[in-house]
């Protein structure tokens, strides 16, 4: 049986554990094999940029992250969950990537 690799991504960690968590119930209910959800590490962007455009005055700084979160599941491939998978209500900061593997 094939099995579906899930890649969820997004900078809001609660939006992306309920998108899991919506994913982890149809898995329940279908019946099928999950393994999951996998923490991966948080990627932290940092860009300091200088508070004085013109170069006048102190060189103080202002540092901007974004921290970008990512969750991994694993499971079969049936295709009743995936019909359930594509009709989820997927938020605009959440990121899906689906593949399929033998």
């Amino acid at each position: 049986m094939q099995k579906a690799r899930i890649r969820l991504s997004s900078t809001d960690p609660k939006k992306l554990d309920e998108v899991c968590q919506q994913l982890v119930g149809i898995a329940e209910r279908v019946g099928i094999k999950l393994s999951g959800p996998i923490p991966l590490p948080t990627r932290r962007i940092v860009i300091p940029t200088r508070k004085s455009p013109d170069g006048e005055g102190t060189a103080t700084w202002d540092r901007w992250e974004l921290r970008v979160h990512k969750r991994l599941i694993d499971m079969q491939a049936d295709e009743r969950a995936m019909r359930q998978i594509m009709r989820i209500q997927v938020p605009e900061e959440v990121t899906i990537e689906i593949e399929l593997k033998t």
